[in-house]
């Protein structure tokens, strides 16, 4: 490995994609970010357009720190079928088609908490999802099926309770949202009080774009006692899905991570009361992008 060898390591999720630059000591040495995208978007034309748009923006961006001679990405919602970001990556960066891995986000998440076998990471970003990776190497989930079934707890999951606790307000005493400062707050994200905004919205915007809903019920917390108690849900719902890896595959730390954690610090809260006291809880910023730039430049070893 050459000492100017860069790898680029990818973290794309369904709100934000964020990219970094690894030299040969693992020192990062540029970082960015562009639009979310998602490995369900490749199931349609549309969804590959706009994949392909975000990958080359990104590819622009990481060439003009620095030509990386490997590539990690992590893809939310990857299932190891789509053969496309990986040929696009190579194309739009100039490197050999082996150079380059796509993975699963949250394996690359979880190898920037733990070691294999060491503990769960439980993901909170639009989604949420608990993952084990065993010393064998084998990846174990429990959650993570998507937010149109249930990631409870995550940023989708957050706004979607928000808005249904609005609308049935609403059927049952038209102009209610004024006296709740969650509605408001919420409404006022959305773009209206009627429900031809919040129709247009909801059906019409990206999964991450509704995720970022969330921020306007954590923002409600301390005024409005319906968001604090959905907040504290979203907690108690990472908590279930930790709990159900410990069960199958006994006690082990667990690691919170992603960016929905980080919406108020009640969700970390009301998670670690919902756990038992003697498991331990571990709250952390995590850095994949930084972990798969280092697992880029590691492959080649």
């Amino acid at each position: 490995m050459g000492a100017l060898d860069l790898g680029l390591g990818i973290d794309a999720g369904g709100t934000r994609t964020r990219w970094a630059l690894a030299d040969a000591a693992g020192n990062i040495v540029a970082e960015g970010g562009v639009g979310g995208m998602s490995a369900l978007q490749m199931a349609s034309g549309a969804g590959r357009d706009a994949v392909h748009g975000i990958l080359t923006l990104l590819a622009a961006q990481a060439l003009a720190a620095g030509r990386p001679v490997a590539v990690c990405a992590g893809l939310t919602g990857f299932d190891g079928s789509a053969a496309l970001p990986a040929q696009w990556l190579a194309e739009l960066l100039g490197v050999a088609p082996a150079a380059v891995t796509v993975r699963n986000d949250i394996e690359i998440a979880y190898l920037d908490s733990f070691a294999p076998g060491e503990g769960y990471l439980v993901y909170a970003g639009t989604g949420s999802i608990a993952a084990w990776i065993d010393t064998d190497g084998a990846f174990h989930r429990a959650g993570g099926r998507g937010v149109t079934l249930d990631d409870g707890g995550g940023g989708f999951w957050i706004a979607r309770e928000a808005m249904r606790h609005i609308w049935r307000q609403e059927d049952e005493e038209p102009g209610a949202w004024r006296r709740s400062p969650m509605a408001r707050a919420v409404l006022d994200h959305v773009g209206g009080s009627d429900w031809d905004a919040s129709r247009q919205f909801i059906y019409g915007q990206d999964r991450g774009a509704i995720g970022r809903l969330a921020l306007a019920v954590a923002a409600s917390v301390d005024d409005d006692p319906v968001a604090r108690g959905i907040i504290e849900q979203a907690g108690r719902e990472l908590a279930r899905i930790g709990l159900a890896l410990v069960r199958r595959y006994g006690p082990r730390p667990i690691a919170l991570g992603g960016r929905a954690v980080t919406l108020h610090p009640l969700i970390a809260q009301a998670m670690r009361a919902a756990l038992p006291a003697e498991l331990p809880l571990i709250q952390r910023e995590t850095q994949a992008h930084h972990a798969a730039a280092r697992i880029a430049l590691n492959s080649r070893n």
